[in-house]
């Protein structure tokens, strides 16, 4: 697990970091349903997403620049580790955005059945 880490670069700290905080908010949520909660879940989803892709943008930026540098000779192998290396980020940030998910769905879940809002059979 940590040589995946530190094959994804510098962006899966920010990832990470929002990953967690997401996660954190989740959990609370899950335990405590509270409407409140709602925004702050939906933009950490979204900024860890978005560093994920960040990270992934940063690693296929520097590797077509050591490609076109001094990796030039190495052939198309390079660019495919390369990708594989920069795909860590957004595997990272999805990884937490599920969880995250998974987790507010149990608060909703949750929140519904405390409040009895549950959804009507359709008329048929």
């Amino acid at each position: 697990m940590q040589n995946i880490f530190i094959a994804g670069g510098w962006g899966m700290y920010p990832t990470l970091l929002a990953g967690i905080a997401l996660i954190a908010t989740c959990v609370q949520y899950a335990r405590r349903p509270a409407p409140r909660y709602v925004p702050l879940m939906l933009s950490l989803g979204l900024c860890t997403l978005i560093a994920g892709t960040l990270g992934f943008a940063t690693g296929i930026l520097s590797l077509l620049q050591a490609y076109s540098g001094p990796l030039w000779d190495q052939g198309p192998r390079v660019l495919f580790i390369g990708t594989f290396e920069a795909l860590h980020n957004v595997a990272l940030a999805l990884l937490l955005a599920m969880l995250g998910a998974l987790l507010a769905s149990i608060g909703a879940w949750r929140l519904s059945r405390h409040t009895g809002n549950f959804a009507a059979p359709a008329a048929g």
